[in-house]
Formats: structure tokens, sequence, C-alpha cells
């Protein structure tokens, strides 16, 4: 049973993730696309009917941002840090966080390890990100959703200029991309084992997006698959957006960039549970967390080698 102020933060949870999802979906049609296509072909009735695996953010590891800024909206909602992942060759590490009730998403965040990068990159980054001179989320009231919502769509630093971004490009697409988009959201997960037969495995269900004209995410594959055979994962190659950049004279230049994309995950039954009929089956039962290699790969659904192919 929840106390008061329990459900207070679960029902201030409800309002920032359906802000999240409100302003992802307006910004990445492949969404409302997929949704709808689910919909005409009778796999589901309403968009309600699509599970939520998780979401992801990406964030600058800088003070006073990166992870330990971040993730203390989630900590204040109920979720829980988890596991550690480090990506050796893009400069990143990430946790994921388990929501506080099943009926909500896990929680993926990654951080740039700045200090890493060139001395180039990194007088870039900072001076953007020196703009920022305390914790962002101290000063907000994580009780008000609607203000977490706006802090999360909210400008961090002055508009970049397309030269900056190139810069940073050419070293780090990861950091290109939040250089840009900062907090917004990278992605949602369409739960698929819980779908019905015959779209319930990412291998049916990708048949059934190409099928559908949707471009997938080959990096690696388009089926990711975690060592242990339990997590198996693909995603759409992100959606080109109309960025808006400084163009260094007071105005205002636009370029097509990356934005977001959609994941898609089929979490296998432990084997502790092989025997379980599949009507008792809940989140428990399944596979949790997630996979280094997969998420190394689905991280380039944004890169412009996957990206390109949009256009093709």
């Amino acid at each position: 049973m929840l106390d008061l102020s329990q459900k207070q933060k679960v029902s201030t949870l409800d309002t920032v993730l359906a802000g999240l999802m409100r302003r992802y979906q307006a910004r990445v049609p492949d969404v409302a696309a997929i949704t709808t296509t689910m919909i005409e072909a009778g796999i589901i009735d309403r968009p309600e009917d699509i599970e939520n695996d998780h979401i992801a953010f990406r964030t600058m590891g800088v003070e006073p941002l990166g992870l330990a800024s971040l993730e203390k909206v989630f900590l204040h909602y109920g979720y829980t840090r988890r596991d550690r992942y480090n990506f050796e060759a893009k400069k990143l590490t990430a946790y994921w966080y388990q929501p506080p009730e099943p009926r909500y998403p896990r929680v993926f965040i990654s951080q740039l390890r700045v200090p890493e990068l060139s001395s180039e990159a990194q007088r870039i980054i900072c001076s953007y990100t020196d703009e920022v001179s305390r914790d962002p989320v101290d000063a907000l009231n994580l009780d008000d959703g609607a203000a977490v919502d706006e802090f999360l769509h909210r400008a961090l630093w002055r508009r970049p200029t397309k030269t900056d971004y190139d810069r940073l490009m050419a070293e780090s697409e990861y950091a290109a991309w939040v250089i840009y988009n900062r907090y917004y959201l990278n992605h949602f997960t369409v739960t698929i084992h819980n779908l019905p037969a015959g779209y319930n495995t990412i291998a049916q269900f990708n048949d059934f997006l190409e099928a559908h004209g949707f471009r997938l995410n080959d990096s690696g594959g388009k089926i990711k698959v975690s060592d242990d055979g339990l997590l198996i994962q693909s995603s759409t190659v992100a959606e080109m957006v109309e960025a808006e950049f400084d163009d260094g004279r007071g105005g205002i230049e636009t370029h097509l960039i990356s934005g977001s994309y959609v994941e898609f995950a089929e979490r296998r039954v432990l084997p502790d549970f092989a025997d379980l009929p599949a009507e008792q089956l809940t989140r428990q039962h399944r596979r949790d967390g997630f996979d280094a290699a997969n998420a190394n790969n689905i991280f380039e659904s944004t890169y412009s080698h996957q990206t390109q192919k949009r256009a093709v």
C-alpha cells in the first residue's frame, strides 16, 4: 500500500511521463505511424495497449550536469539505480533505473565522458555547458509535474552553431546529438513479448515493420541479442528533424539533423520460470536490465551511417 506521499509522487510521475511522450510523439512521426499500423493490423486496439519497456536520455558528463543531475528526477519518484554500463569506444557511462511500480517504464540514462575527448571537442562542449553554473535540478520543484516536464524540454545553454555541431559530429556523434537536443527524450520502447502470437518476437515484429516500410537500424544486425539470449532488441533509424542553429550573425539557419527513434524489446522468460503458464507470467519472471553490446549498437540509431539510409 502506497502512503500519501508516495501516491503524490506517482501522480506527478504520471504527469512527467505523459509530457515526455506527448512532445516525443509530436517530433517522431514513426511513433504514430507504427501505432496506427499496429491498430490496422489488429495487433492492438488503441495506443494505450502498448507497454513501454523503457525510455532513454543522453547527457553530457560535466559538472554540474550529467547522470548525477538528471537521475535526481527519477530517484525522487521512487526509481532505483541499478547496473552500470561502460561503452569504451563511445566514451559513455550509463545506468538503468528500476521503476517504483511494474506499470512504469524502466529508465536508461547515459552520459558522455567529456574529459576523454580531444581538447578541441572539450572546449566546444564547455563553451556551452559552462553557461550552467549550478545543478538545474536542485532549483526544480520535483513535486510539480508541469515544471519538471517544462524543464526536460527547455534549453540548458544557448543555441549551438552548425560549425560547432559539425566539429563535434566528426569526433562524437553522441556529443553532437546532445549539444543540440539536450535532455530531449531519445527513445521509447515497445514491449514485444506481450503482443499477440505472430507478432510477439523481435524477428516477427521486425518483418511486420519492414513490410510496412519502416527502416531498421542494422548496426550489429537488425536483431540484437544479449549474451544470455534472453534480451532481444531492435530499433528504427532516427528521424531527421529541422534544427535551428545560430548562424553567427545574430540570425538563424535551419538544417536537417538526427532526432529520436523507436526501440523494440523482447524479454524472454528466465530459466527458473520456464514451466510457468503463460497467463501467469509477469515482468518479474522475465529477463530484466540491459545488455551493453545491444545498447552499444542501438545508440547508433541516431548516427549518420544509419540515418542516411532513410533517404534511400
